[in-house]
């Protein structure tokens, strides 16, 4: 933290750290995975490469503006479409929604996955039962005013990321020290549309580094902050996720088959059994991993009420969801954002969540960067980078609805129905006017037939 209080670098970077491998590698490795196989990597690598284009674009939308804020912002400033801006906002808001219950979802995979935990009691499976508990517990410390500190996050960050690199180097020392068979990469299935698919699916691990446009006002030289924290955290999420995928892969292949979700358990315990017992590298792992995802919940919880709140002051909120002159995160609104990830974490399955959530970033990510493409013109703009992610996130999205319905119609019936819900709400409420003014005619004709 600087001297006067603020946010710098190292904390910007430790947020968006936190904001990508606080849950992402833990929620989307088994389904990434299970698409790209040996190839997994190549699929992380793809997406890390279009989001780090597409911060790019938010970070010279961000100073061309010169205005704190997000999406919702640069769409307001660059086109003056209040519409278009709504829409935008809710996208990201029900992006977030995903998220979160992205992360619940595999919290309660990972809880049930520790011995001392039954997956079922009375009949009745946990992991939803522990998902929601989750989501409820975290909702209700925010409403108490908990809050973790620029410091504090330094800290708890840098353990999950040690632990992730831990994990990571000591699998791929383990594989070419230990193992009797070599290391599997996958190299001749890279240029297959699997890590493309994968890439597609695995973009909303990527997403957090976007909530630093959102806290710029405790930032000190927020433009330049933001620009090299964005910059900086996402090649390092990137190394971190290849490093998991490599050594996941290859030390627990079983695993991933079988049970995708909680396969890196099986890993760090294949792992610690050289040096001593198996079972403590499972547990450490799961004990991480609830600790990493919870975090998530909790952290994207607050940024999100906090956007649903500024999306309030802009009236592109109805007012009965919150108020936006409260202090902190209305709570009508951070309890409205609970339910219903504890409603789509309960009910959904993982692939449906993560595949949903990834598509509501891919829309708007690809359209910040195409946005940022046409102010190339600036001698401030590089116009590769926004070409490169409008294009690569424009991409994603046809390839992953086409593998979705071809390998997973019952998933991919569940997301377009997600999708077309969200879509709908939109219009209805954005073009409430409009809709009523087609309407009066119609309601004046029936009445005058009727009459």
């Amino acid at each position: 933290m600087s001297d006067d209080g603020s946010f710098g670098v190292v904390e910007g970077v430790s947020m968006a750290l936190g904001g990508m491998i606080g849950g992402g590698i833990y929620a989307v490795l088994g389904v990434v995975t299970t698409i790209a196989g040996a190839t997994t990597w190549a699929a992380f690598v793809l997406a890390g490469v279009v989001a780090l284009c597409a911060g790019y674009s938010y970070t010279v939308l961000n100073a061309i503006a010169d205005q704190n804020g997000g999406s919702v912002t640069f769409v307001q400033c660059f086109t003056g479409n209040t519409t278009l801006a709504g829409m935008t906002g809710w996208t990201l808001l029900f992006g977030y929604v995903g998220s979160m219950a992205m992360y619940a979802f595999a919290f309660g995979e990972f809880a049930v996955a520790l011995p001392a935990v039954p997956e079922s009691a009375f009949g009745v499976p946990l992991r939803p039962v522990v998902s929601v508990a989750a989501v409820a517990g975290f909702t209700g410390l925010i409403l108490l005013g908990s809050r973790v500190t620029g410091q504090a996050e330094n800290v708890l960050v840098g353990a999950k990321v040690a632990i992730l690199v831990a994990f990571g180097v000591g699998g791929i020392a383990y594989v070419y020290l230990v193992s009797p068979d070599p290391a599997e990469y996958g190299v001749a299935g890279v240029a297959s549309f699997g890590p493309i698919m994968a890439a597609g699916v695995s973009f909303v691990a990527f997403q957090g580094w976007q909530l630093l446009f959102y806290d710029q006002e405790n930032m000190s030289d927020p433009v330049g902050t933001t620009r090299r924290a964005v910059l900086i955290s996402i090649p390092a999420a990137v190394l971190v996720y290849v490093l998991v995928a490599v050594a996941t892969y290859n030390l627990a292949p079983e695993a991933l088959r079988s049970h995708p979700h909680t396969a890196l358990t099986d890993a760090a315990a294949r792992i610690a059994g050289v040096v001593g017992p198996a079972e403590v590298g499972a547990v450490v792992m799961s004990l991480s991993a609830l600790f990493s995802t919870g975090s998530a919940i909790n952290a994207t919880l607050f940024s999100a009420g906090h956007f649903a709140k500024g999306l309030l002051s802009k009236d592109l909120l109805p007012d009965r969801v919150g108020d936006a002159s409260a202090d902190g995160v209305p709570e009508r609104t951070l309890l409205a954002l609970g339910a219903i990830t504890a409603a789509l974490t309960s009910v959904g399955t993982l692939g449906a969540i993560t595949n949903f959530a990834s598509i509501a970033f891919i829309v708007v990510f690809a359209a910040m960067s195409a946005l940022a493409f046409r102010h190339r013109d600036g001698d401030a703009v590089n116009p590769v980078p926004p070409a490169v992610g409008a294009v690569g996130a424009g991409a994603f999205l046809p390839l992953m609805t086409w593998h979705l319905y071809t390998t997973r119609p019952s998933t991919f019936y569940t997301v377009v129905a997600l999708a077309a819900f969200v879509v709908a709400v939109e219009l209805l409420y954005f073009e409430r006017e409009t809709l009523a003014e087609e309407i009066e005619p119609v309601e004046e004709i029936l009445d005058d037939v009727g009459g």
